[in-house]
């Protein structure tokens, strides 16, 4: 399993980004998916993740509304739509998948994930 993260950069507070990741090796809806952000000097937190055996979603609740994450089986991308940026939304974000089905409490946790893309950056300035 290969994953490759792409669409970071930079934006002014209100714009809007799009990440992707380009899977190889798997089949999305039957992973676990995610997107995942990390500041230095903190934790690496889940900021939406999507099952792949129910398209169930889960959203960090600071980003709820405004970042939606969506995947293309077909060509084995999924994306992470990010609007109404805030400067709060500076981080390294990475793209995450998992061959096992977790409950809605878990899919959020990086410790479940096994394979991971690299980072891109996102910087939102005021």
């Amino acid at each position: 399993v290969q994953l490759q993260a792409s669409g970071g950069g930079s934006a002014q507070t209100g714009g809007s980004l799009r990440l992707s990741c380009a899977a190889s090796g798997l089949r999305l809806d039957q992973y676990s998916i995610g997107w995942f952000r990390q500041v230095s000097g903190k934790e690496r937190e889940g900021v939406s993740c999507m099952s792949g055996s129910d398209d169930g979603t889960h959203y960090l609740e600071s980003v709820k509304g405004r970042l939606t994450i969506s995947r293309d089986v077909d060509n084995s991308v999924f994306y992470l739509q990010m609007n109404s940026l805030k400067p709060e939304d500076t981080a390294v974000y990475y793209c995450a998948a998992d061959p096992r089905s977790w409950a809605s409490s878990a899919l959020r946790d990086a410790m479940n994930y096994a394979y991971w893309g690299q980072g891109t950056e996102v910087t939102v300035s005021s």
